[in-house]
């Protein structure tokens, strides 16, 4: 990180609720409180979304799971984490409740936990539905909170908002992995553990929404989003974009490295770890070069910099195999927060629904497509093979970069 680079400024007190005669000093300090808190909770929430992909091939074993019904528990898994967030951020910007956000990590992690008494294929369906809701749940409203009242600076905050959340789903295979392989299949409820704790953490510290903060008529009026419909829609075709690799390669690296890699249950997980680590890091690094030289230019660079390095990680063996998968995830990654910042910079007065169709329903739809249809053609073909094709995604995502103006001023008046 540069040295020289100016000091972020976190929300004012009345962005998080706070008493508005508070002394600026203890002010400022309340913020980032609030801010330590959402991440904190990005990183449980984001545990239990890598739930599902760190015991894929366990629960293959154990319940006899084909690679078809193993994507679609992914599709399925996908859908009500992702597909469901705008019914949240709608909500979020209509009501004034902290409850989204407070309660999403327990509830979460609790559904996870009961996978382990799931009799097979069909108990399991439920359950991961449930998982996804407390996912859906938490991101629009946590996503708004992190950056409300920021001004300057917004990138590199909002960047390491979704990093938080990118490091717990790194970190969400290897904890999985280790827990099953370890010490047994049964101890699977102790993954409950880390979302009591950050929903406790929310419950006591987390201020409470102001009263009306969000309950106004603009809360119903999609007319907003509607003037600025074109620059919206690129944006959300380049999320949609990115997330065909994003959203499947999450669910099923897994599976690749144990069945065609023959790779250990942990040392695969290790793995994607490392790749998963390297995309928090790519977020973080996407966000802050955006403050630097726009979100357009860093769009570009991940979609052109992201097949080379995938290509090698597939086409080689070894390290240098590996390298190239964690390279690819980083460039991969760069666009989460700048997708996200772009859109609430359009459409200000809605930030949660339009952060829930950035990260929610785009990522949502293309895993509802794709996971599944991975699963089918790996069944036909190889996983190798319908991985591979998913890296036409980012080739046709730069042409539709290139339709995005430059600035969001240009982006209005399309």
């Amino acid at each position: 990180m540069n040295s020289t680079s100016p000091p972020i400024e976190l929300p004012e007190p009345h962005a998080a609720g706070s008493i508005s005669d508070c002394a600026g000093s203890r002010a400022a300090q309340f913020s980032q409180i609030t801010f330590l808190l959402l991440c904190l909770g990005h990183f449980a929430i984001d545990i239990s979304s890598s739930s599902l992909s760190g015991l894929q091939p366990v629960l293959r074993d154990r319940m006899g799971i084909s690679l078809t019904e193993a994507g679609l528990l992914g599709g399925l898994f996908v859908f009500s984490s992702s597909l469901l967030q705008p019914i949240y951020g709608w909500l979020s910007d209509r009501f004034s409740t902290r409850h989204f956000t407070v309660l999403s990590p327990i509830f979460a992690s609790a559904a996870v936990a009961l996978f382990q008494f799931a009799p097979g294929f069909y108990g399991l369906l439920p359950l991961v539905f449930l998982a996804g809701v407390g996912i859906a749940a938490f991101h629009p409203q946590g996503t708004a909170m992190a950056v409300r009242g920021v001004s300057s600076n917004r990138g590199r905050l909002m960047a390491i908002f979704i990093s938080s959340g990118t490091l717990g789903f790194a970190v969400g295979p290897s904890f999985f992995a280790a827990l099953v392989t370890y010490f047994g299949f049964e101890s699977l409820v102790w993954s409950i553990v880390p979302g009591l704790v950050i929903s406790a953490l929310l419950f006591v510290y987390l201020p409470a929404e102001k009263s009306g903060h969000h309950a106004d008529a603009r809360s119903n009026d999609w007319g907003p989003i509607r003037r600025v419909w074109k620059p919206i829609t690129i944006l959300f075709t380049l999320v949609f974009l990115r997330s065909t690799i994003q959203v499947t390669y999450a669910q099923m690296l897994p599976l690749y490295l144990n069945v065609e890699r023959g790779l250990s249950l942990v040392a695969g997980n290790y793995l994607v770890s490392a790749y998963l680590i390297c995309g928090a890091m790519g977020g973080f690094l996407g966000g802050t070069l955006a403050d630097r030289f726009g979100g357009r230019q860093v769009i570009l660079a991940s979609m052109l910099g992201t097949v080379p390095f995938m290509l090698l990680f597939f086409l080689t063996t070894g390290w240098l195999s590996a390298l190239g998968l964690c390279i690819g995830g980083l460039v991969l990654l760069f666009t989460i927060p700048v997708n996200v910042l772009m859109a609430q910079d359009l459409v200000p007065e809605q930030s949660a629904t339009v952060s829930s169709l950035m990260m929610g329903f785009a990522w949502g739809a293309a895993g509802l497509i794709f996971v599944p249809a991975t699963g089918w053609l790996s069944d036909l073909f190889s996983l190798q093979t319908a991985m591979m094709l998913l890296l036409i995604f980012p080739i046709l995502g730069v042409f539709v970069t290139l339709m995005l103006p430059r600035t969001i001023e240009a982006q209005r008046r399309m």
